[in-house]
């Protein structure tokens, strides 16, 4: 089996946070999901569950983080193109999502940020390696 990742958020309204990940580009898929989690599914190996509060305190062994006034992590999604950058951030602030930041343009990669409407914070990038600067180490 191929190795996956699953990135598990807890939600406020399952629903109104499906439609958004569905307007970023995630799909659903019906069978790990139900009225109180949904299974979202980015690419063959990646996933995002979004759960309840409720049924995410099933599986947590700490009090669930409000990321509306903290951040808990970030997440990034690599697009094909600055175009596709755009396209995916105008889609899901059409549908709640908050941009906390402005555009940014590394050279190498153009970047945009956004929110979902529980504060879970997603860096949509696209990143262009033949314009890295030579001698440049990465991390």
């Amino acid at each position: 089996m191929a190795k996956q990742i699953f990135i598990n958020l807890a939600v406020k309204d399952v629903q109104q946070s499906m439609d958004f990940y569905t307007a970023l580009g995630f799909t659903n898929n019906p069978q790990f999901s139900d009225d109180a989690g949904k299974c979202m599914v980015w690419s063959d190996n990646i996933f995002v569950m979004l759960l309840s509060h409720d049924k995410f305190k099933t599986f947590a062994t700490k009090p669930i983080a409000d990321t509306k006034s903290a951040l808990a992590g970030l997440f990034s999604l690599s697009m094909d193109s600055v175009e596709q950058v755009h396209q995916v951030v105008d889609n899901g602030l059409k549908t709640g999502g908050i941009e906390p930041a402005e555009f940014k343009d590394y050279g190498f990669m153009q970047q945009r940020t956004i929110e979902d409407m529980d504060g879970h914070t997603w860096e949509i990038f696209f990143m262009d390696m033949s314009k890295f600067p030579a001698g440049q180490a990465t991390e």
